[in-house]
Order: C-alpha cells, then sequence, then structure tokens
C-alpha cells in the first residue's frame, strides 16, 4: 500500500512541479510578499482536491478524465469543460517544451535543441505505455524534490533568512484560491487516467496528504527565497538561476538538469492526459499518436517561456475557480 501511495504521490507531483513552478516563476506570479497563509491554503485545497479526484476515479475505475469531471462539474457544463482541459493541457505542454528551449539556452545551446531533445525524450518514453511515465517519475522526482529542497535551505542559511518574519500582514491570502484552481485541472485529466489502477482507499490518502505537504513545504521556503532577491528577478527569464548565481557553475549545471526533469514529467503528464483522451477515437499507436500531438506543438513555443506564463496561467487559475469550489464542496452537494 505504501509503496503504490508513494507511486500516485510521485505522478501527483511530477505533474505539478513543471518548468513555471521548479523555476520560480510561477511561484512569484501568485505570491511573494505577505502570502505564508497563501501557501498554508493551498496545501490544504490541493490535498482535499486531490483527494476527491482519485477517490472518484477509483470508484469509477476510470481510464481517461471524462466521466470524473462529468461526476464534478455536473453534465451540462461537462462539454464546456472537456474542450477548456484539452486546451489547458496543450497549451501548458507547450510551456513546457518552451522551458525545455530555454533551459537549453542557459548553457548556450540552441533553442531548437532544447525543444528537439524533450520531443525525441517523450517519444520514447510512451514507448511503453503508461508504465514507463510511473517508473521514470519514482526514479526522477525523489532527485528533484531532494536537490530542489537543498539549494533552498542552502540558500537560506546562507543568507541567514528568517523563514517566519513575514506573518504579520497577510494581504495576499486569496492567491490560494487561483493557484490551487491553476494546478488542478491537469490533475483531473492525469488522476483520470489511473483509476482502474488504484487498489485501495490507504493508497489515496498516502498520495493526497503527503503531495499536498511536500509541495506546501516546497512552494513556502521557495518564495521566502524570492522575497530576498525580488529586485533581480526582472533580470531572469528563470528565477531559480538569481538563487543559483550565489553558488558554483557545478550547482548551476546540476540544478538545471533538474529544472529539465521537472519539465519533462509535467510534459509527460500533460501528454498523458490529451491522448488517453483522444484513443477512444483514434486507434493507432501510442506513441505515433504522441508524435502527431508533438508535431502540432512545437510550431507553437516560439512565443517564448515567461511570456506563456505570465499571461495563460493567471487566466486559467480564474476560470478554474468554479472547479476548485466543486471539489472542495463534493461531499456535501454530493449528500444533497
Amino acid at each position: 500500500m505504501l509503496r503504490a501511495g508513494l507511486k500516485w504521490m510521485f505522478l501527483i507531483i511530477g505533474t505539478t512541479i513543471g518548468a513555471g513552478y521548479a523555476s520560480g516563476r510561477e511561484l512569484w506570479q501568485f505570491f511573494g510578499h505577505e502570502s505564508g497563509l497563501a501557501i498554508v491554503l493551498f496545501a490544504v485545497f490541493f490535498s482535499m482536491s486531490c483527494f476527491v479526484i482519485l477517490n472518484l476515479s477509483h470508484e469509477r475505475k476510470s481510464t481517461d478524465y471524462l466521466p470524473i469531471l462529468r461526476d464534478i462539474v455536473g453534465s451540462k457544463l461537462t462539454g464546456v469543460y472537456d474542450v477548456m482541459i484539452f486546451l489547458y493541457l496543450f497549451t501548458t505542454t507547450v510551456v513546457m517544451i518552451a522551458g525545455s528551449g530555454a533551459t537549453g539556452q542557459a548553457f548556450n545551446f540552441s533553442y531548437w535543441w532544447g525543444v528537439l531533445f524533450i520531443v525525441i525524450a517523450l517519444i520514447l518514453l510512451f514507448l511503453k505505455d503508461i508504465s514507463g511515465i510511473l517508473s521514470i517519475n519514482q526514479i526522477i522526482l525523489p532527485l528533484l524534490l531532494g536537490g530542489l529542497l537543498y539549494i533552498l535551505f542552502l540558500f537560506t542559511f546562507d543568507q541567514d533568512l528568517a523563514l517566519f518574519s513575514h506573518w504579520h500582514e497577510q494581504r495576499n491570502w486569496t492567491a490560494a484560491f487561483p493557484f490551487t484552481a491553476l494546478n488542478i485541472l491537469p490533475l483531473i485529466a492525469v488522476l483520470g487516467a489511473i483509476g482502474n489502477k488504484v487498489r485501495t482507499k490507504g493508497e489515496i490518502w498516502i498520495a493526497c496528504i503527503g503531495s499536498g505537504l511536500i509541495l506546501g513545504v516546497i512552494s513556502y521556503v521557495y518564495n521566502n527565497s524570492l522575497i530576498q532577491i525580488a529586485d533581480e528577478l526582472l533580470l531572469y527569464e528563470i528565477p531559480l538561476f538569481a538563487i543559483l548565481k550565489h553558488y558554483p557553475f557545478g550547482m548551476l549545471i546540476f540544478m538545471s538538469i533538474l529544472l529539465w526533469f521537472a519539465i519533462f514529467t509535467t510534459a509527460a503528464s500533460g501528454v498523458l492526459g490529451i491522448v488517453t483522451r483522444l484513443q477512444s477515437y483514434l486507434s493507432i499507436p501510442l506513441w505515433l499518436l504522441v508524435l502527431l500531438i508533438l508535431i502540432v506543438m512545437v510550431p507553437l513555443t516560439t512565443l517564448g517561456f515567461s511570456t506563456l506564463i505570465t499571461y495563460i496561467y493567471p487566466i486559467y487559475g480564474l476560470l478554474n475557480l468554479y472547479v476548485l469550489t466543486r471539489l472542495l464542496l463534493y461531499p456535501m452537494w454530493k449528500n444533497r
């Protein structure tokens, strides 16, 4: 049970920690100053929402997100949100591919080498079907989470930062709602695709509480670090590099590799949500479906990494507030 719970926990975290999150760009977009309470609320809302989604998937034994979506938003709005989820997965996967290009540029490689590398890796991953994603998440994510926490705590101690000095005012607490809403929609798609593989309720509890707790801690420490270098963030496409400039070049290389893996796991989750939805219409091999989708996506990456995050993410965060409300109040309106 523990092993299975950790497997789903890493899938949830892998879906959430992508280019925007791991780079710090997404956190800074929503949080920043006076956001300690917002991050605590996010961790609670996130765990609750994941539990409802995964529990529904388990009960329905679902293989794609449509029946779960129908349970959450009702049959009248299912069509609208079906299109929205598909577009969301599509655009965020484009963001991840663009993020891979931006990471390549940080090492003076061509933007297109970074894009080509992630496209090939995604096609190879889906040659092994869904099991490929689950296996790679269990290898990559402990490294990613450990590396990210290490550099953030190292920066906190080196700069002598106080972790709880910003609690006198918490005017940004409402940011918890759009930020949670933003990260919930892809989880409906991804967790809806694995409902037939979940065996027990214990797995669900471990996955949901564990993912909320880990993401809450990382978000809080990360945001606290970014507050200290707020004046420098305008100069960096990827805020994490503003922290890493204080450390040897080897640390930059190590964290950039981990950043790329964060991008890769989220891109893989996005593609998983898309292809499991399309498979009911197209009877072609999974890897070929992935290839066709990626061919369409690649030209759209030229819009730029930070531009995509700045405009797309807040809009989706607001649109998804209805879904978040339904998830948080699900036990109440289900009983009614």
